[in-house]
């Protein structure tokens, strides 16, 4: 651990923070919560960012993920991908413009080995790579309030979903609603959250790193991690409805595959969210149909408790399964998934 993340975590851990003795930048919580608060914020403690620099940066980011680079404003965040020459994907980012580069956000587990893949592409190109989630922590804060509390350290919020303000403070990302709450990230120097904690945990409610991950579920963002890389491509895990693929953008590793899933023939998989009566359930984790037992239809995305005995997850599997017969986890005779509605449409 650098400097940096020693401080920011051991001041959450005096503010009452418990963290993971396995993973041990995961905030489990600041005390028992019986469900999701009104107003919530979360150390997003699990995440990494590469830094993207120099005259060439957006170019040859541009010519490597799934998204449109080289025209992305100021003002707004961009979901991407990042796929093997399969289309498969490594990685998904949350991706922005600051003033003296690009940021790339993914899960801090994968960060190493991706960064590392990036960089060996980058030759003769003017950019540089550099690990910044360390000096540059991300806090998650959800709910009906806290967009009136963010306003003292950014005037002027960003009014919907993928619209970013910055100030002196730092940048602050609005991302889609999830359970009917307000959404933002909020990334900025260790020694400006540290300030601001106080005055947040006035209105929020400090919570585990976990449950904003459950609020990403329930927005049906999908993250791609250790356990699922090289699993899916970008629109089995429905990446193009989300705004994370641009068709237009030219070539990147998997460019073909990946149009090619789109233009020729129905989709025959997607992503859906379901809920399960189990704890048991953990991304990577395959998936069976009651009218094919002996073989998965599917595997979880992402999965997190939910607070009712069980976890809610996303969870992308073949059309026709979710149609037909009933979709069990872990196995045919395993706990049954009851889907829900997600927040977007799928496509007919």
């Amino acid at each position: 651990m650098t400097e940096s993340t020693n401080a920011w975590l051991q001041f959450l851990a005096q503010s009452g923070a418990s963290f993971d003795q396995e993973r041990p930048h995961e905030v489990t919580g600041f005390g028992d919560l019986p469900g999701i608060p009104r107003n919530v914020v979360s150390p997003l403690t699990d995440l990494g960012l590469i830094g993207a620099t120099g005259d060439d940066a957006a170019n040859f980011l541009h010519n490597q993920l799934t998204n449109d680079v080289e025209h992305l404003d100021m003002g707004s965040a961009r979901l991407a991908g990042y796929c093997s020459p399969k289309g498969r994907m490594l990685a998904s980012f949350l991706m922005w413009r600051g003033s003296e580069g690009f940021f790339l956000q993914l899960p801090r587990a994968i960060q190493p080995a991706v960064q590392k893949r990036l960089q060996m592409f980058i030759l003769r190109a003017k950019a540089k790579l550099a690990d910044r989630g360390d000096e540059l922590p991300t806090l998650g804060l959800a709910g009906e309030s806290v967009g009136d509390l963010l306003k003292k350290w950014f005037p002027s919020l960003p009014a919907q979903p993928w619209q970013k303000s910055d100030s002196e403070a730092g940048t602050l990302i609005r991302v889609p609603d999830a359970d009917g709450l307000p959404r933002y990230r909020w990334t900025a120097p260790v020694a400006i959250l540290v300030q601001a904690w106080p005055e947040l945990v006035t209105l929020a409610t400090p919570a585990a790193t976990a449950l904003w991950r459950l609020l990403d579920i329930r927005a049906g963002l999908p993250q791609v991690t250790q356990a699922t890389q090289e699993q899916f491509v970008p629109q089995m895990v429905n990446y193009e409805l989300i705004g994370g693929v641009n068709f237009k953008k030219g070539c990147y590793p998997g460019q073909e595959i990946v149009a090619r899933s789109q233009y020729l023939g129905k989709l025959k998989r997607r992503m859906m969210l379901a809920s399960v009566d189990s704890l048991d359930a953990r991304a990577g984790m395959e998936v069976f149909s009651s009218e094919d037992p002996d073989q998965p239809c599917g595997m979880i995305v992402n999965a997190e408790p939910n607070f009712s005995h069980g976890c809610d997850c996303l969870v992308e599997l073949k059309t026709a399964a979710a149609e037909a017969g009933s979709v069990h986890l872990g196995a045919a005779g395993g706990p049954v998934l009851a889907f829900r509605a997600l927040p977007y449409p799928l496509p007919a």
